[in-house]
């Protein structure tokens, strides 16, 4: 397991944007960080009210978002003009090509939200769109399936061998996953602080893990927590 610190991140303020990246990413370049297992991408973007991102494009990426705060308005070439609330996780996923924008309308509150890409199975696919609601009592205390390949556990579907879990651990609460030893994962802490496999972790810190059989989540204090079983 090797651990990384919330503040070795990169990190970008655009005035309107600011967002950490635990890869490599625009004019932030690391070749240590270039992607996990198929993780390619982890931004925690704060987006200020009444601004966002103009229209722009993608081609052969599953993009998912997560919003923690405040509510992210999303509009595309495929048809698509929906609102993402704060516990909704929706995936886009690029395919043989497809542009979008996202924009924080609302006049006094900042858009908190993560940004994930993960590399599909198979190029030049449809696009396509998946949007649900997860409610906190669903993740209170256990690791909720969020993103999964098409047709796993009720969760937005991915056209790649990856899953994304999400978990809101406090106090005595322990969640564990169990791994096939030759996947990787890797486990973002959102905030809080949290024990996982005994090494402490603080809001922004996340753990790569690889040749492990098991990830233990506990002794958390407000925390809540992404983790993704990764192919290698």
């Amino acid at each position: 397991m090797t651990l990384r610190k919330s503040s070795e991140r990169g990190y970008a303020d655009h005035g309107w944007l600011k967002s950490f990246h635990s890869f490599s990413f625009a004019g932030y370049y690391d070749p240590q960080y270039m992607g996990w297992g198929n993780l390619r991408v982890i931004n925690e973007d704060r987006v200020a009210a009444g601004t966002g991102f103009g229209t722009h494009g993608h081609r052969d990426m599953e993009i998912i978002s997560y919003v923690l705060s405040g509510t992210l308005a999303h509009q595309d070439s495929m048809g698509h003009v929906q609102d993402i609330p704060a516990g909704d996780v929706q995936r886009m996923s690029a395919g043989s090509g497809v542009r979008h924008s996202e924009f924080n309308h609302a006049p006094d509150q900042t858009t908190h939200f993560f940004q994930i890409w993960i590399a599909p199975d198979q190029a030049g696919i449809t696009p396509g769109y998946q949007q649900k609601s997860c409610a906190a009592l669903e993740r209170d205390g256990v690791l909720r399936l969020l993103a999964a390949p098409v047709g796993e556990g009720g969760a937005v579907d991915i056209h790649a061998d990856a899953r994304l879990y999400n978990a809101l651990l406090d106090g005595d609460q322990v969640a564990e996953l169990r791994l096939a030893p030759e996947r990787k994962a890797y486990v973002h802490l959102v905030r809080g602080s949290l024990q996982v496999n005994g090494q402490v972790l603080a809001a922004g810190d996340a753990a790569m893990l690889e040749n492990e059989t098991l990830i233990r989540l506990e002794q958390g204090r407000a925390a809540e927590v992404l983790v993704f079983d990764l192919r290698p």
